[in-house]
């Protein structure tokens, strides 16, 4: 294809739309409140607003690929059919590997006029049969709802190890910027949480997974230059952050330390990452942030983390808070924080939250995660009846 040069987005880059886009959107619903978890049954969810509708996206739902909901006011979703098929004309991946294919964590940008689909998958190319073999792909389409074609009959690039949860970020200086995290796998590390669970014969070694940041292409195609270590777990136990990063381990649920999930987005010249660490399939998954002044970093860890969390302890009903996306009200007034967790009625089963988020003075805070009735996002019109 012809490279071109990506649109200058913002919180756009992020989000799949900008605030006044949305301003004459004011789509109707009969209810004036709505209540967490919503109807879909997604992991990794990513919702872009294009063309006056939201998009969500998800792992789960499909067929060895990727399927999409659609809405007016980010709480009724209409459910879309697969979007993505592995066995597209380029498709690259394998989808008889481990998960069947580990179709995972797709997220979707609109740049001048076309969907671009980065997500996660095991590679086809495998020659030491590796369990997992995840590399990070990107398709294209005409419309939100697909069909989505791969780009290249390749992932965008080879780091060498397996990697998944891609998040591009599209700064106003024109440049683009894939973030990933490098998975746990065949990845171990010395740390004193590593050096504790020895101690303790929990487990014999702690392997990690950590956020890279790389620049993109004009045209997708690929990298340029070599990717940059933005996040990872703390080394050391006095580190404030290394009580609920451990969580995992020190619940003993894997020996596995995560830093997965990323988004990235920029506020009065302040880059935000946000990020999720623990087991994804425990209760102790949670979301943290951390900041910087460029896109590549260096990146600090926010003091006030983590700023979404199971709230039993509480005396709630909500655990495996993480893997967010960031999306806008109708009348772009308000910002949401959208990612998935698990509450006693949904079991194992991966359901979608979207809760109140401010970006204020340099903080993010969230405003969850909730069950009970809240507002209707702002912009959004109603017929007065409960």
């Amino acid at each position: 294809m012809k490279p071109f040069v990506p649109l200058l987005f913002c919180f756009a880059a992020l989000c799949g739309y900008s605030a006044q886009a949305q301003s004459n959107q004011r789509p109707a619903s009969d209810k004036a409140t709505f209540s967490n978890p919503l109807p879909v049954q997604f992991g990794d969810p990513y919702v872009l607003f294009t063309q006056g509708r939201y998009y969500m996206y998800g792992t789960g739902g499909a067929d060895k690929g990727f399927a999409a909901y659609s809405s007016t006011d980010l709480v009724n979703w209409t459910k879309e059919g697969q979007v993505y098929f592995h066995q597209n004309k380029n498709g690259w991946s394998d989808p008889n590997a481990s998960w069947d294919g580990a179709y995972w964590a797709p997220e979707v940008y609109d740049v001048r006029g076309k969907y671009y689909l980065f997500y996660s998958a095991q590679w086809n190319v495998n020659p030491t049969h590796e369990k997992e073999n995840f590399r990070i792909g990107v398709a294209v389409a005409d419309k939100p709802t697909g069909p989505f074609v791969d780009l290249t009959n390749r992932p965008v690039f080879d780091p060498g190890y397996p990697i998944i949860d891609a998040n591009v970020f599209f700064d106003t200086n024109g440049k683009a910027y894939l973030y990933y995290s490098r998975c746990c796998y065949k990845h171990p590390v010395d740390s004193d949480v590593a050096e504790l669970a020895r101690k303790k014969g929990w487990y014999n070694e702690i392997e990690e997974s950590w956020v890279y940041g790389v620049e993109l292409k004009p045209d997708f195609s690929g990298v340029i230059g070599q990717p940059v270590l933005l996040l990872r777990p703390p080394v050391k136990l006095s580190d404030k952050q290394a009580q609920w990063e451990s969580l995992s381990v020190t619940a003993h649920e894997a020996n596995r330390r995560w830093t997965e999930g990323s988004v990235t987005f920029k506020k009065d010249n302040v880059y935000y990452m946000m990020y999720s660490a623990n087991h994804f399939g425990g209760q102790h998954y949670a979301i943290g942030y951390a900041t910087a002044s460029s896109p590549l970093g260096p990146f600090k860890k926010s003091a006030d983390n983590p700023i979404l969390a199971k709230n039993i302890d509480k005396g709630g009903v909500v655990t495996g808070t993480g893997h967010n996306s960031i999306a806008y009200s109708p009348d772009g007034k308000e910002m949401f924080c959208v990612y998935h967790g698990r509450t006693a009625k949904t079991g194992d089963e991966r359901v979608v939250f979207i809760d109140r988020m401010q970006v204020k003075n340099g903080r993010i805070t969230i405003a969850g995660p909730t069950t009970i009735p809240q507002k209707l996002p702002s912009g959004v019109a109603t017929s007065g009846r409960e």
